[in-house]
């Protein structure tokens, strides 16, 4: 009994011994609720052709691209248990008192479409719907009570007694596992029993999945795993098995051909292989969330998802970067590493550790086993170096060898950095080591190496970078808080025999912040700006015409060359290398993101061992990089137009990213909504941190925008007009996924319409005949107001003139009058003569003297006639009409019975005579005056009481006016 015990317990030893997990790593990404949004437990995973993924969830249907997380509430709001995306698309979930598929509308949106409609009416009450598979264009959907069948748009019920507690698909079948009757076949449209096992009859089937060609693997929840071959099941013995019997499968899917993920409810997850070996345990402690795992499942790149309890995990299990932690605890900062006789070493702050490692292990990051730390050292280890077979530690106490289970102290006097052999060929008799205090001399005897004293020449320097021309038998060195050193080493390598501080003054772009390396088989000091060479020459510093097309004037920190000439290098925080393999013509600079800030800053380190191969040092622990694989696996890149939605408006989608590519077809908009945010991510999901996106909308920019990490864009107010929005990505080795194109036009507002143009033109041209009519009946206007103005002048000028003549004629008339009256005066002063002479004449005509009597009669007779003669009254009344307006014309017109007398008086009382006067013109006396002018009354009928003069004026102007 003690024997048996006792082999027992050898076995199980040896099980937990070879159940190690591989010493790396993969990356392990947490999504909580708080990032998701959704309920804290997830049920089912699947993934669509476009490389979302999705998640049965409490809340409902969860989505996810790489960069945005979006959910979808059934109408009843309840937990769906159950998911599954057939070959067209559709999205089946299932919920309680629910069924039905997502599928993407004509904009791209997720739209639910119930089938519960076409269930027959007897069968539409149901409780949850817990699992849905998929056999061809057939899908199953599974409750407690029924398993609803959909084929050709119908659904037919199957009904059990008892319970239906699994239903699943495999090798393009279906199962279904019913309480105390076994594992269920689907057969020609009926269930027909495929195992009766008694453990598929008490215990409960959580997953069927392939095997092999003929074999199906068989999860149960208490009782481990079994293999199912035709109708036989056999147990399947695991190094697991004891963890299964306690810690219950909840699933249980193939991440490869020859790896299976086995979930469970406290131990978390199990890889585990054909043979039944476990490959790597996942749980709490390697970063997952939760143990409770209630669903797996692998992506089209092969890594893994697990739906938690509380919370959703991604495992990069195929991630070509892993990290690897020597500690127990997972917190010390590497320094150093190097494989040496079958043996991983990693120099850290607290010592060294070591692991054996299968040199025959392609990928040493599967590497099992459990780090060992080298228990006589204690403290900070900077370096390892293999020189002669023999691996070279420095330490901040000194100098040691390494050997298979000690240290052997070389120098323990002082802290050391480096190791350089003195000789290009091997054995080399002597080495340098690069200390605290400048440079000691190794010696290289009888298969070990010996202490031979500290190189004198130069002061106490510490020298952190070295490397040796064998030519020039010089040490260069460096320091980059001291400078960089050419030292040249007399012929028994004891003595420095020339020591130059190079600086400025010998071309290096600066004193401090210089880092020396051997690359390429050349000296080079990476700068704060840039690659420097010196040249023998000039002996001076130039910038390194090799290294400046790929760096150009970056700062660089740490330079290593791997052995397919791929250089290796860090940059303010920055891993990269300048890849040689791939394109030896053209050489791409790649930069690892994923490990930016990561590393030890100020003393970075990498160990290139191999191309599958690459250990850098971190801060914590240190990670390894499958160079080929990571090369390999960047290749497949996509880019998706997740989202196209009217920024800062409620229910704005106008494209949700589902479905079809609505490349080709048009969006068309409304002017009040051309304001659109685009949202848009790549499903690489290892590699979220490596992934860029530029974009571009044609129409609008000119040119793709700069590379970014940003996933969306915004443009506000864009003008009316047809835009096509290009988007794609690349990922840090350079690879450019193909663009996704979205057409989106912009329609004219109302006041860009061609009816709203018609109307302007209209308008306008209505606008310009008023214009012109207006300007015409202006013009007509000022014609109107120039003619009245210019009427206004004639009339002026009329008057002007008038007045002219009228004083002309006043002028005339007054000379008239004058001359007139200077004619009447002539007149009366003849009549005074005449009468004068007659009277002088009348005395001697009485005298007696008879012949000179006759004759003076004769004389008196001619003055009476001179004083009868009309002739004068004629001269005298043309003249007077032509004055006075034809006076005497109208005077006579008007009174024809008037004699030529009368009008003689009238117009000497026009010309406002006297009486006498009158009478002397007239040859009268004045009393016959007096008779004249009562006579003249009377013949015009002028009343006595009105004067004579002012009727004469009076009657002569009624006359004119009656004209």
């Amino acid at each position: 009994m003690k024997q048996a015990l006792l082999t027992i317990l050898t076995c199980f030893t040896f099980i937990l011994s070879n159940a190690q997990n591989p010493i790396g790593l993969p990356q392990i990404v947490n999504y909580s609720n708080l990032e998701y949004k959704g309920g804290i437990q997830n049920w089912a995973i699947d993934q669509d052709k476009d490389g979302r993924m999705y998640f049965a969830n409490n809340e409902g249907l969860l989505s996810f691209d790489g960069k945005h997380w979006k959910l979808y509430k059934l109408p009843n709001k309840t937990v769906v248990h159950s998911l599954k995306i057939d070959a067209s698309g559709k999205i089946f979930v299932g919920a309680q008192d629910e069924l039905g598929y997502y599928l993407s509308n004509n904009q791209g949106i997720l739209t639910f479409h119930s089938l519960k409609s076409i269930i027959p009416e007897s069968s539409r009450q149901f409780a949850d719907v817990w699992n849905i598979c998929q056999a061809g264009s057939e899908t199953f959907f599974r409750t407690v009570e029924k398993i609803f069948y959909l084929k050709d748009g119908t659904i037919s019920v199957f009904k059990t007694n008892t319970e239906w507690i699994y239903l699943g698909a495999a090798q393009n079948q279906v199962y279904a596992q019913q309480k105390y009757k076994g594992l269920m076949q689907f057969k020609n449209g009926t269930w027909q029993l495929a195992c009766n096992a008694p453990v598929l009859k008490d215990d409960i089937v959580t997953s069927v999945v392939d095997y092999t060609k003929d074999t199906l693997l068989i999860a149960t929840l208490r009782n481990g795993l079994y293999l199912l071959t035709g109708n036989k099941l056999i147990k399947k013995i695991t190094q697991a098995d004891e963890i299964f019997n306690t810690s219950y499968i909840y699933c249980a899917i193939p991440v490869n051909k020859d790896w299976f993920a086995i979930g469970t409810t406290t131990s978390a997850c199990y890889i585990i292989d054909h043979s039944g070996r476990i490959v790597q345990h996942f749980s709490n402690e390697e970063g997952l969330q939760k143990n409770y795992i209630r669903n797996l499942f692998t992506d089209r790149a092969k890594n893994l998802w697990l739906a938690l309890d509380d919370g959703i995990d991604f495992v990069a299990f195929n991630s070509a970067i892993k990290q690897i932690f020597p500690d127990a605890k997972k917190q010390i900062s590497s320094y150093t590493s190097y494989i040496f006789n079958n043996n991983l070493y990693v120099g850290a702050s607290n010592g060294l550790f070591e692991l054996p490692v299968n040199a025959a292990l392609k990928d040493l990051s599967y590497a099992r086993g459990q780090f060992r730390e080298v228990t006589n050292l204690k403290g900070q280890v900077w370096g390892l170096r293999e020189i002669n077979h023999q691996l070279l530690l420095g330490h901040e106490d000194g100098t040691f060898i390494v050997e298979k289970d000690q240290l052997t102290p070389v120098n323990k006097s002082i802290g050391t950095w480096l190791f350089e052999p003195l000789s290009a060929v091997e054995p080399a008799p002597e080495a340098v080591a690069g200390t605290y205090d400048g440079l000691q001399l190794l010696q290289f005897d009888k298969g070990t190496f010996t202490n031979a004293g500290q190189i004198t020449g130069l002061d106490k320097t510490s020298l952190r970078f070295m490397a040796y021309d064998s030519n020039s038998n010089v040490v260069w060195a460096s320091h980059p808080y001291r400078g960089v050193f050419k030292l040249s080493l007399s012929a028994n390598h004891r003595h420095i025999i020339k020591n130059e501080l190079l600086t400025v003054k010998n071309g290096l772009p600066a004193t401090l912040g210089n880092y020396l390396f051997h690359i390429k088989n050349r000296i080079v000091v990476a700068t704060l700006k840039g690659i420097y060479e010196f040249n023998d020459h000039t002996q001076r510093f130039e910038r390194s015409a090799y290294f400046y097309p790929y760096l150009k004037n970056t700062n660089i920190h740490y330079l290593t060359e791997d052995h397919a000439g791929n250089v290796w290098f860090v940059t303010e925080k920055k891993l990269g290398v300048i890849d040689f393999t791939s394109d030896s013509s053209h050489p791409t600079v790649v930069y690892f993101p994923e490990l930016t800030s990561k590393l030890v800053s100020g003393f970075e380190h990498i160990y290139p061992f191999n191309q599958e191969n690459i250990f850098v040092g971190a801060n914590k622990g240190i990670y390894h990089i499958n160079f080929s694989k990571y090369r390999e696996q960047s290749k497949r890149l996509d880019v998706l137009l997740t989202q196209v939605k009217v920024f800062d408006k409620k229910d704005s989608v106008v494209y949700g990213g589902y479905g079809k590519n609505l490349s080709k077809d048009q969006v068309k908009l409304p002017y009040d909504l051309n304001s659109l945010q685009f949202e848009f991510s790549s499903t690489l999901f290892e590699q979220q941190n490596t992934i860029e996106f530029s974009y571009q909308l044609s129409g609008f920019d000119k040119q793709w925008s700069a590379w970014s990490t940003k996933a969306e864009k915004e443009y506000t107010n864009l003008p009316a007009g047809t835009y096509t929005f290009k988007v794609k990505a690349r990922n840090n080795l350079g690879n450019e996924s193909k663009a996704v194109e979205h057409v989106i036009v912009i329609e004219p507002a109302w006041y860009q319409s061609w009816w709203f143009y018609l109307f302007l033109v209209i308008f306008a041209a209505g606008s310009i005949y008023l214009l012109i009519k207006r300007q015409q009946k202006q013009h007509l206007k000022e014609q109107e107001k120039l003619k009245y103005l210019h009427q206004l002048e004639l009339e002026h000028n009329e008057r002007e003139i008038m007045k002219l003549q009228n004083e002309k004629l006043v002028a005339d008339v007054g000379y008239k009058n004058k001359e007139l009256a200077s004619t009447t005066m002539h007149l009366v002063q003849r009549g005074k003569l005449l009468s004068k002479i007659k009277e002088e004449l009348l005395p001697l005509v009485s005298s007696n003297n008879g012949d000179k009597a006759v004759e003076f009669k004769r004389v008196i007779r001619l003055l009476n006639e001179a004083e009868r003669n009309d002739g004068d009254w004629e001269q005298f009344a043309m003249h007077f009409d032509m004055i006075h307006s034809n006076f005497l014309s109208r005077l006579k017109e008007r009174f024809p019975d008037l004699s030529s007398n009368d009008l003689k008086l009238c117009a000497y009382l026009k010309m406002n005579l006297t009486s006498k006067e009158i009478a002397q013109l007239m040859s009268i006396t004045i009393k016959a005056v007096e008779v004249s002018r009562y006579r003249l009354r009377k013949k015009m009928q002028i009343p006595s009481d009105m004067p004579l003069f002012n009727y004469l004026i009076n009657a002569i102007n009624h006359s004119q006016q009656e004209h």
